[in-house]
């Protein structure tokens, strides 16, 4: 399949027929260009009691603590995308337990898809888009280092289901848990 070049097309923005959203349209052919979110996949990762951390080496946000999580590629599952997000950001192999949460992150057009996933042994080395990598007991995770609203949001849900082995996957935060997880970005 070829891939998408704008140059090739005289595009304007207009309402297509059938559709009530102003999209891009190329004024020769009638092409539209449809943008979509973007589907991210991640876990939550632990190994006995302790929770696997990735510290960005890239924006944004770079040296803020997140999960394991990146952009699901093409053709793969979101089981198989966070299973090899966990080895790029980690150099770790995780074996995926079941769905933890499923995020509308809208201000950047994102869906975040997460598990619990569990790491067998605890191997695990920085990868290239991480400065850092660590196992971190409950009362040590860097709160207030953390990258992303929605890995607090995850990690907080994780601890709710922790020993459940069947529950009904999380959406985005709400009340209090989200004003905490707000602040983060803050800093």
């Amino acid at each position: 399949m070829a891939s998408f070049d704008p140059k090739d097309y005289a595009f304007e923005r207009k309402i297509p027929e059938g559709d009530n959203v102003e999209r891009h349209v190329c004024a020769d052919c009638g092409w539209v260009h449809y943008e979509n979110p973007k589907i991210v996949v991640g876990s939550v990762v632990t190994y006995e009691d302790k929770f696997l951390l990735c510290r960005r080496a890239i924006n944004p946000r770079k040296g803020f603590w997140t999960l394991p999580a990146g952009y699901l590629e093409q053709n793969e599952t979101t089981e198989e995308g966070a299973i090899r997000e966990a080895y790029e950001e980690a150099n770790a192999e995780i074996r995926i337990r079941d769905l933890l949460a499923l995020y509308s992150v809208t201000h950047i057009s994102q869906v975040q898809v997460m598990y619990r996933a569990v790491l067998d042994k605890p191997q695990f080395s920085a990868g290239t888009e991480s400065l850092d990598v660590g196992l971190f007991d409950w009362v040590d995770i860097p709160w207030d280092d953390l990258a992303f609203p929605t890995v607090y949001w995850a990690l907080h849900q994780y601890r709710q289901v922790k020993d459940e082995d069947s529950f009904a996957p999380f959406s985005n935060a709400s009340g209090e848990m989200l004003k905490k997880s707000l602040e983060i970005m803050k800093r």
